[in-house]
């Protein structure tokens, strides 16, 4: 090897170090600014999986064990409770809107907002733009059951029509009209499910459901938007 061959070959392994180096730097320097999601969980109000369900390639094996921390970005804090909710079922079956946001997720029917059968949505104005880190949902946890066409999505107008984006979709068969999901369904639980806001920036979030395998209705007991506002 020629000395300007070898020089050239340290020099590439010396840039490669570097890059190497910075990668490494990069990711400690994302995992300084991640702190685990403070959620404060409701009493479980049943032990055990359903054993009448039969598991299939769309639904989530349930877990005995904990949901592990979720990791967002720092001084992200609850930013949905109290804020104004609308609904597509004018006419609620039981319970109003407010329920949905209203900061009791404890199970029991004096806490569950019913909207009539087929599709529905709940819609939460945060008031104003925020960084979402996440949104957690629980629809109903008194009983285990299964909530079918579950889709998430942020908007930057009410009306849905303006930069829409999904955040979680277990609707593998379209069924609801907005696109096949590739997300899992799952069985209902106390620590109801925590949704992934990707740092997306909107003001509304828009949750829908389709009944599910307990009953025709759409029930929501609460939903959890954790975020900052926009800067």
């Amino acid at each position: 090897m020629t000395i300007m061959a070898h020089l050239l070959s340290r020099s590439a392994g010396l840039v490669l170090l570097a890059c190497g180096s910075l990668a490494l730097l990069n990711r400690a320097s994302a995992a300084d600014d991640l702190a685990p999601l403070e959620i404060k969980l409701p009493i479980p109000a049943f032990m055990g999986t359903p054993t009448d369900i039969p598991l299939n390639e769309h639904i989530e094996k349930p877990s005995d064990k904990p949901r592990p921390p979720f990791l967002a970005f720092k001084g992200a804090q609850l930013v949905s409770e109290k804020k104004p909710v609308t609904l597509s079922d004018k006419n609620p079956i039981n319970g109003g809107a407010e329920l949905v946001t209203d900061g009791n997720k404890e199970a029991g029917d004096a806490n569950v907002l019913e909207m009539h059968r087929k599709l529905q949505w709940a819609q939460i104005d945060l008031e104003a733009p925020h960084k979402i880190a996440a949104v957690v949902v629980w629809h109903a946890h008194d009983t285990p059951q299964i909530c079918k066409d579950v889709i998430v999505q942020v908007a930057e107008d009410p009306d849905f029509t303006k930069n829409v984006r999904t955040l979680y979709n277990n609707d593998y068969d379209n069924s609801a009209g907005l696109g096949v999901g590739k997300d899992k369904e799952y069985f209902e639980n106390y620590e109801g499910r925590l949704v992934d806001g990707k740092g997306e920036v909107a003001r509304y979030v828009r949750l829908y459901s389709q009944g599910s395998t307990y009953t025709a209705l759409n029930r929501y007991t609460e939903v959890e938007v954790h975020g900052l506002p926009a800067k």
